[in-house]
C-alpha cells in the first residue's frame, strides 16, 4: 500500500507558516478545525469508494468484511444519502460549508454556508457563473459575511446539523438536477437550489447580486450542454 503523500510535519509547519503570531492556544483551535475538515474529508472518500463497490455488486457483508465492520454498522454508516449523486466537487463544497460553519463557531449548516462553500470550491461551475455575473469573488464574499449570524462562543465538534434551510437547499438541489434531466447534482445545481429556497439568507444574497432563477437556470443548461460528461468527473 501506498502511503498518503502528507505527513505530520507538513501540516504543523504549513499551521505554523499561516498562523505565525498566534498563541498556543488560538493554534490548538485551528488544529482542531483543519482535524476535523480532514475527518470530513476522509469520510467522503470512503463514501466514494462504497458507493463504487455497491455499483460493482458488493454486497453490504462484504463491505463490512473490507472495513472491518458488521454488515449492519457498514449499512448504517454508508447508506447513500442526498448526496450520492454529488459530483465530487460538489461534495468538497459541503465540506467546505461544515468547515465554515465551524470556523464562524455556529451549531448548524445553513444556506449562507452552502454558498460560502460553493465559493470556496474554485474548481465548481457554480464559482464561474458566481463571477460571470458579479466580475468580483470580493463582493460576493462580503456579501455572504454580511449575511451571516454572529460567530458563536464556542467551536463545534463533531456533527454538525443542517439548518432547516440547508436542507430545504439540498432538496432543491436534487431536484433542479432533475428537472434538468441531468443524472449528477454539480456545483451549479447547489447554486440554483439556493435560489430556489426563496426565504433564506444565501437567496437574499444571490438576488441582491442580480441572481434569477430563470437566467440562472438557462446558464447552467446552456454551460452543462457544451461541457457535455465531463461534468460527471467533477
Amino acid at each position: 500500500m501506498s502511503p498518503l503523500n502528507i505527513s505530520l510535519a507538513d501540516l504543523i509547519a504549513r499551521l505554523d507558516e499561516e498562523l505565525p503570531e498566534a498563541d498556543p492556544l488560538a493554534r490548538i483551535s485551528e488544529a482542531h478545525l483543519r482535524a476535523q475538515t480532514l475527518s470530513d474529508l476522509g469520510d467522503q472518500l470512503m463514501d466514494h469508494y462504497v458507493g463504487k463497490a455497491k455499483q460493482n455488486g458488493a454486497s453490504w457483508t462484504e463491505i463490512g468484511d473490507a472495513i472491518g465492520v458488521s454488515k449492519q454498522a457498514a449499512q448504517q454508516r454508508h447508506t447513500p444519502a442526498p448526496f450520492e449523486r454529488f459530483t465530487n466537487l460538489n461534495r468538497h463544497s459541503i465540506v467546505r460549508a461544515q468547515e465554515a460553519a465551524r470556523t464562524y463557531k455556529h451549531d448548524f449548516i445553513g444556506s449562507e454556508h452552502i454558498l460560502l462553500g460553493l465559493l470556496d470550491e474554485t474548481r465548481g461551475l457554480a464559482y464561474e457563473l458566481l463571477l460571470a455575473k458579479t466580475e468580483s469573488e470580493a463582493r460576493v464574499r462580503d456579501a455572504i459575511e454580511e449575511a451571516m449570524p454572529p460567530a458563536g462562543k464556542k467551536a463545534q465538534r463533531g456533527h454538525i446539523a443542517f439548518r432547516q434551510d440547508g436542507k430545504d437547499a439540498i432538496e432543491q438541489a436534487l431536484r433542479a438536477s432533475a428537472d434538468l434531466g441531468h443524472d449528477w447534482v454539480g456545483t451549479e445545481h447547489s447554486l440554483l437550489g439556493l435560489l430556489r429556497v426563496e426565504e433564506s439568507p444565501a437567496a437574499r444574497v444571490l438576488r441582491n447580486l442580480g441572481f434569477t432563477e430563470a437566467e440562472l437556470r438557462e446558464k447552467v443548461r446552456n454551460e452543462t450542454a457544451e461541457r457535455g460528461a465531463t461534468r460527471h468527473e467533477q
